[in-house]
Formats: structure tokens, sequence, C-alpha cells
């Protein structure tokens, strides 16, 4: 019954989150990007370090000093930059198949950086992965505006936070992480406010866009943090990918923007190279686990 609710919780996660990326293409129709940045990492701390009280973490201490935890908000600051920019000027479907080759990218840098063993067969599967994203960008079409470029930096740089976030030490917690990952995407906040010179939009409609984007990340994130405790990674994290499937329901519904034949051609491929990856990652653990019994 816990794996039900498990897949149930990441399900919900990702609609929750695909619901982030509308919200924040919603309102940056009026606000600046610095402005929305800026409000949604202001709300995000102010949730997450009320999260850490509840649960009697403090967050302003010398691990916030540490090198992964400074290298992690580094890559935050790089990873905001990159989505807000792309999710703006990027149609939502192709934003969300961008977003989709995540754990692919996770898996080619821990191959490459932590020397992790990747067979043959999950390297096929990678380099599947990205020419479907390829595929969705098409820098060689008269589609391509240079935008999704952005996107493609955005998830590079989370995937090397999710990488940084496996050497950072065991007693600093998710939500300490967290909160100083919300924390560090101020300062870019601040900076885009700063450099593009752009008046604050204060009417609700506004307001209360940023004000969902920020719910529906921090609960998202609650939703993906309780369902990969209750059931094994293996199980749930394939569930990722229905977050394409909500930004493509949201794109249409909201945007009227229609993914066209190649997104489709491109996100399939992605989808079934991760898919694989997952399932790779799963069979392997389990003959490595009747190997040593």
């Amino acid at each position: 019954m816990d794996i039900v609710r498990a897949i149930l919780l990441m399900i919900l996660a990702m609609a929750l989150l695909a619901g982030t990326d509308a919200f924040i293409k919603l309102s940056t129709v009026t606000a600046s990007i610095g402005q929305t940045m800026l409000y949604m990492s202001i709300g995000g701390s102010v949730l997450f370090v009320l999260l850490a009280k509840l649960r009697g973490e403090r967050i302003f201490t010398r691990d916030a000093l540490h090198p992964m935890v400074l290298a992690r908000n580094a890559v935050e600051i790089i990873a905001a930059i990159g989505l807000f920019v792309g999710i703006t000027y990027t149609e939502l479907p192709v934003f969300a198949a961008i977003m989709q080759a995540g754990p692919l990218i996770v898996i080619m840098g821990a191959a490459l950086f932590l020397k992790e063993q990747v067979g043959l067969r999950r390297w096929l599967a990678v380099g599947v992965g990205l020419a479907g994203m390829m595929i969705v960008i098409r820098p060689w079409g008269a589609q391509f505006t240079g935008w999704e470029l952005f996107a493609v930096l955005g998830i590079s740089a989370l995937s090397a936070r999710d990488l940084i976030t496996r050497l950072s030490p065991p007693h600093i917690s998710a939500v300490y992480l967290s909160t100083w990952g919300f924390i560090s995407v101020i300062l870019p906040g601040l900076a885009f406010l700063a450099l593009t010179d752009a008046p604050l939009v204060s009417d609700a409609t506004t307001l209360g866009y940023i004000g969902a984007a920020v719910l529906v990340t921090t609960t998202g994130y609650l939703a993906v943090t309780t369902a990969m405790r209750m059931a094994p990674a293996s199980i749930v994290s394939p569930f990722r990918y229905t977050r394409l499937i909500f930004a493509t329901i949201l794109s249409i519904v909201i945007f009227g923007d229609w993914p066209d034949q190649w997104t489709l051609i491109g996100g399939a491929m992605i989808l079934a190279a991760g898919l694989y990856s997952f399932l790779r990652e799963r069979r392997l653990a389990r003959e490595a686990v009747i190997a040593n019994s």
C-alpha cells in the first residue's frame, strides 16, 4: 500500500512542479524576470525556514559555509537564471521536454566526475536521450530562437546540483540544503532587477501567480521527498516523467501552445531513454543483491 501511495505522491508532485512552470510563465507576462525570481526566492526561503524550525533544525550554522553547500548554492544560482529565462521565452512543451533530460545528464555526470560504473547500454540510452533533446531544440531549424539554450543551461546546472548533493555530508539535511538554495537565488533576483531597471509590478493577479508558484514549488518538493522515503527510488523515480504530460496539458489549456510533431518525437525519445535507464539500473541492483546473498 505504501508503494501505491508513493507513486501517487510522485505523480502529484510532478503535477505541482509543472504548475510551477506555468505560474512563472504567467507572472513574467507582466512582471520582470528579476521580480519573479526575487519574490519566489524570498517566499521559498521563508517557507523552508519555517519548515526547518518545525523540524527543530537550525539554519544559520557553520554548515552554511561548507564547500559542498557553497558549491550547491552556486549551481543553484546558475540553474535559476537558466530556468527563469528559459520558461519566460520558450514554449512550455519545449521547455518541459528539455527538463526531462535531467536524469540522463546526472547519469553522464556521475560516470565522468564521480567515477560511477555506467555500462554500454546506459551510455546508449543517454545518447538517445540527448539526441531527443537536440530534436526538441532543433538548433538547425527556423523555429530555433536561442532561448532554448537557457533551458539547457538550467537543467545542466540542476543535474550538477544533484551530483553535488550526493557529495554533501550526511548530517546536512535536504531541508537545510534546500533552504540555502532558495536564499542564494535572492542574489540573482536582485541583480536582474538592477540590470534591467524594470519597475515593480504590484497588481493582485501577478502577485497571486508568484505566490502560487512558491506554494506549488515547496509542496511539490515535500511530496517528492515523502514519496522517495516511502518506496524504493527505482519504483517511484520513473513517474517523474509524468511532469512532461502535465506541462503539455497546461501549455495547451492556458497558453494555447500545442507541441509540434518533432517536439513529441524528441520528448518520446527522452522519455524512453530515461525509463530504460531506470529499469536497467533497477535490474543491475537486483543482480548485485543476488550475487552478494
